[in-house]
């Protein structure tokens, strides 16, 4: 349990710092959606270990404490980990509403979050990229857009393999995870040129694990 509570810091602590930063991360995607409404936005990062699972849960849960009815979608479907986020189990899932075995309503997991549902990934498939790229997953788009405000995806590295390439032109953002001291600056690129080549619209980078050394700010934050 006291991973969970590290990982979702947003519903345990939402006027800490790092919060704070979701919470500003949240208003920059609004602002970023003016001219076209942003339903659904994919989560990624170059490589493993990045941060980007943990960064998808709590924008769910900023999204979530707005008032907007949100859907995480565990679509990493090489290494699922949102059923561990929320310790709940993963015998059926995304895989299991893309192969029509059950219906989207049947495997949707609610959480104490007000506002917030999980899809967990379900059993891991042998063809993940061609199931992100099937008719099933247009038609499951069009499913919850029609019960969800906001829907986010988590996805595998991008220079792993091709499936966050693949769904990035089916949402209506991207956003690339990379983890400070960590990430290399060749590999962040190389992500970033995949992006666009895919025709997804890459809403910004987030900077992850970067020390905050302004004790100022966390007394603004904390004490609030």
């Amino acid at each position: 349990m006291a991973n969970t509570k590290r990982k979702l810091v947003s519903q345990i602590a939402p006027k800490s710092p790092i919060s704070e930063q979701y919470k500003t991360i949240r208003t920059n995607i609004n602002f970023s959606s003016v001219d076209r409404e942003m339903r659904s936005i994919m989560v990624t990062s170059s490589g493993p270990g990045e941060g980007k699972s943990t960064t998808a849960a709590n924008m769910a849960v900023v999204f979530a404490q707005q008032g907007k009815s949100v859907l995480l979608v565990d679509a990493d479907m090489r290494k699922p980990t949102a059923h561990y986020t929320f310790n709940v189990t993963n015998t059926f899932g995304l895989t299991t509403v893309l192969t029509r075995q059950k219906m989207l309503r049947e495997v949707i997991h609610p959480t104490e979050i007000e506002h917030l549902d999980l899809l967990t990934c379900g059993p891991v498939p042998p063809n993940p990229a061609e199931l992100l790229s099937s008719r099933s997953m247009e038609e499951f788009l069009v499913d919850v857009y029609a019960d969800y405000d906001m829907v986010i995806f988590d996805t595998p590295p991008v220079l792993a393999v091709t499936d966050a390439q693949v769904l990035a032109n089916q949402c209506h953002g991207s956003i690339l995870v990379v983890s400070s001291g960590t990430t290399e600056i060749e590999s962040a690129q190389k992500a970033k040129e995949l992006l666009q080549s895919a025709k997804g619209k890459l809403l910004g980078v987030i900077l992850n694990n970067r020390e905050i050394k302004d004790t100022s700010y966390y007394y603004y934050y904390g004490k609030r």
